[in-house]
């Protein structure tokens, strides 16, 4: 039942997903039945004791034990068929296997970023098919909510503190992740793939993705505009989104939110990057997160090499 998409679920791709399907389906179904079964009796009763004339008058109904002792026991032993069941999915959906394979998850607005043991960097989710992977998640500014439909998993994301998931993946394929919490402005463009590879395509994956030794300051600054989610807010083609554009910012002058200006260079994209609500430019919020002040040197040099190329 969890394998295939229905009218309410998609299609499950998780080891966990049957389960939690299941139980979904067994409260549904059974709402169905009582649901029908008041209708039906409601129905019954207005066309059975209903007034065919001004004088008549309802029949007397006593009470019957067999009834009241059924209408008590058998809710009672639904809702604990439901505890139960619904307790040992919580607990297999809460306790990952010791040797899941872990991946740090970071949630900002309006991005995520996955940080794998190797030191790579990605703005979307690669993890290997048939193998537990579990996510331990933080968020660097308001409360998110991490959540993989197909998996069936779906977690808060907190400031200050740690939370996780697991799941194993049963097909390669690409899956969509969405963030349930709303979070600002562009809560609903807060969206990425989980990207589920068999292993041996997941090794080489890990093995290309991490910055080449040898590669210029400009190549290494486009690896982290994705790494670091940054193409959520800023275009390459000159499209408005919640920041500038890179497309054409190097060397160009902006008006600023006081009224100044002040032009595009290598100090003012270093400041904006460290400290992005110094200078807000002119039609902009400022809702760029602090979290970039973390960045190295070797990073910051990245990205402004990165930027300076985007010309039109």
């Amino acid at each position: 039942m969890g394998d295939k998409g229905t009218f309410w679920l998609p299609e499950g791709a998780s080891t966990l997903a049957g389960e939690v399907d299941a139980l979904f389906y067994f409260v549904y179904w059974i709402s169905v039945v009582i649901f029908v079964a008041v209708i039906a009796a409601m129905v019954y009763f207005m066309i059975r004791y209903r007034r065919r004339t001004p004088h008549d008058r309802p029949p007397v109904v006593h009470e019957s034990k067999v009834l009241e002792v059924t209408w008590i026991v058998v809710p009672t032993i639904l809702v604990l068929i439901v505890f139960t069941w619904g307790f040992k999915v919580f607990l297999k959906l809460g306790v990952a296997p010791p040797d899941a394979y872990e991946i740090q998850v970071v949630g900002q607005k309006w991005s995520w970023q996955f940080n794998y043991p190797n030191g790579v960097r990605s703005s979307e989710l690669h993890v290997p098919v048939d193998r537990p992977v579990r996510l331990q998640m933080s968020s660097v500014d308001v409360l998110h909510s991490f959540y993989i439909p197909a998996f069936r998993v779906k977690q808060d994301v907190l400031p200050n503190r740690y939370t996780s998931i697991w799941f194993e993946a049963t097909r390669a394929d690409t899956f969509q992740v969405y963030c349930t919490e709303y979070c600002g402005t562009q809560h609903s463009g807060m969206l990425t793939k989980v990207i589920a590879h068999e292993q041996s395509a997941f090794e080489t994956w890990l093995q290309e993705s991490g910055i080449p030794d040898d590669a210029s300051p400009a190549q290494r600054g486009a690896l982290l505009y994705t790494q670091l989610g940054c193409q959520a807010c800023h275009s390459l083609d000159g499209t408005r989104l919640t920041g500038p554009s890179f497309q054409g910012l190097y060397g160009s002058t902006h008006g600023l939110a006081d009224g100044s200006s002040v032009e595009v260079d290598d100090n003012y994209l270093r400041e904006s990057i460290l400290e992005p609500s110094a200078k807000i430019v002119e039609g902009y919020a400022n809702v760029m997160p602090a979290s970039y002040g973390g960045l190295t040197e070797d990073e910051l040099t990245a990205l402004i090499a990165f930027i300076e190329e985007q010309q039109p």
